[in-house]
């Protein structure tokens, strides 16, 4: 799977990049015969890691993790400004993108440290350690103004939800994101006097309290009356908006979740139900997140940051400006149908109105060329690594082994869903790569780095027998 993912992408990247003047796929001018000299380089890379001893990932796992984050923070000085980023180290004619190998090394090390003796990934400690291993690097590229290849750090949680983390955690995340989108979407939306933003958060709220309890409580008697509270709240100020008075519901979903919080205090300290003390850091956390918004997305995200989030979330339309990319993207895709223009055949690419189409955005001359059929194959192909990786991760025989087996597919997963998710529009474009398929020798060889380590650790299985 893994040489069919690199000879594809070294033919999509000659596709994408097809000159008529410099027609050969082995022409070393051309990209594609760069790339083939990156491929070449990463074979060589992966035999060397499949001929080291296994023990030598588990034994220097945290000096590699803090090498490589003495690294990222070098890079952060000593790295050229391109396009607006401090991440990529120049080598006379080769440049390398530390934070490509950041993943492997954070992964040796949280693997490591869930394979220490009586490590128990419940304890209050061992979270925060856990916390700090990812946030360390995560924090040091976000540093470098490389906010793609620092958010691929999230794909950790994935490992971490399937070693016991609370599903709380992932259900915050979802949350989170949910109130923010919602948030934005609906900021401009006003009905009478009621900010419809604001109430939709608000009641999203009402509905997490309501669902946790009947889900985790036994008690449910409690969500009874804070649904049968807020409706009748709603009924009695939606009768007194008919006759005429002007009401914000936004201020009485806002009050319905303070009394909702209030009668759930009284709740816990009369009935000792102490379980649901959870429920209140979660909504207390989320009215505070949620009033913090607007300062967020204003005053903390960049500004290019914030076009790319309106034009994904259709608050705003620039065809011409940052939404080029996604737009000509969709109209390459698009414009394939089910079977696809023919092998550099694609108008969109071949007249280069797709920025990109090598890199980032290369899933779209998959589409506009091989249609339908092909970009499904892609991902169907995708979708087999990934899932021959949890497999084999499952079989292995030590923690150290399937921690970082599912790591790495954590990683391949959150790239293969964002990177297509961003060349369709479905999420913001923040500029990380297809596996195998982008151009580039960082991130060719961090990937093949991730894989054959892991490769090694179970050829390691066997010879444990």
């Amino acid at each position: 799977m893994y040489l069919s993912l690199v000879l594809i992408g070294w033919i999509s990247i000659y596709a994408s990049t097809y000159d008529f003047d410099h027609a050969s796929i082995f022409d070393f001018a051309e990209r594609s015969g760069k790339q083939l000299l990156w491929i070449g380089l990463a074979i060589v890379i992966g035999f060397i890691i499949i001929m080291l001893d296994s023990d030598i990932y588990d034994r220097f796992a945290y000096l590699m993790y803090g090498g490589m984050i003495l690294l990222l923070f070098a890079t952060i000085f000593l790295a050229p400004d391109i396009k607006g980023s401090r991440s990529w180290l120049v080598l006379g004619p080769v440049s390398l993108q530390p934070a490509e190998f950041g993943k492997f090394a954070t992964a040796l090390a949280l693997a490591k440290m869930f394979s220490e003796y009586q490590f128990q990934f419940t304890k209050l400690k061992n979270y925060v350690r856990v916390g700090l291993l990812v946030l360390v690097p995560f924090l040091l590229i976000l540093m470098q103004k490389e906010t793609g290849s620092a958010l691929v750090y999230s794909a950790f949680l994935i490992m971490l939800y399937r070693e016991g983390m609370s599903p709380l955690i992932m259900l915050g995340g979802f949350v989170t994101a949910t109130l923010f989108i919602v948030s934005l979407k609906f900021a401009d939306t006003i009905i009478g006097i009621t900010p419809i933003g604001d109430m939709l958060v608000y009641l999203i709220i009402q509905s997490i309290i309501v669902l946790y309890i009947l889900f985790t409580s036994r008690k449910q008697f409690i969500a009874q009356y804070i649904i049968f509270g807020t409706a009748a709240l709603f009924l009695l100020f939606g009768i007194a908006s008919w006759i005429g008075l002007s009401v914000n519901f936004a201020w009485i979903a806002l009050f319905s979740n303070f009394a909702a919080i209030i009668y759930i205090i009284i709740m816990i300290l009369k009935e000792n139900i102490n379980e649901l003390w959870i429920i209140i850091l979660i909504a207390i956390s989320s009215l505070l997140f949620s009033l913090s918004v607007n300062y967020v997305f204003n005053q903390v995200l960049e500004p290019h940051q914030q076009v790319r989030i309106r034009v994904s979330l259709g608050l705003e339309d620039d065809p011409r400006g940052v939404g080029y990319n996604v737009n000509q993207s969709k109209i390459a895709i698009g414009s394939g149908g089910v079977i696809g223009k023919g092998f550099l055949n694609g108008t969109q690419t071949k007249l280069k109105y797709v920025p990109e189409q090598d890199t980032d955005f290369i899933f779209c001359t998959i589409g506009e060329e091989e249609g339908f059929w092909g970009s499904a194959g892609t991902i169907l192909l995708f979708g087999a690594l990934i899932l021959r990786l949890i497999y084999v991760a499952e079989r292995q025989r030590t923690i150290f082994s399937r921690i970082y087996g599912y790591s790495v597919a954590s990683i391949f997963l959150f790239h293969l869903v964002i990177n297509i998710g961003m060349v369709t529009g479905i999420t913001p474009v923040i500029g990380i790569p297809l596996p195998f398929f982008s151009y580039g020798g960082s991130s060719l060889w961090g990937f093949t780095i991730l894989l054959f380590i892991f490769l090694r650790l179970d050829v390691a299985r066997l010879e444990r027998l």
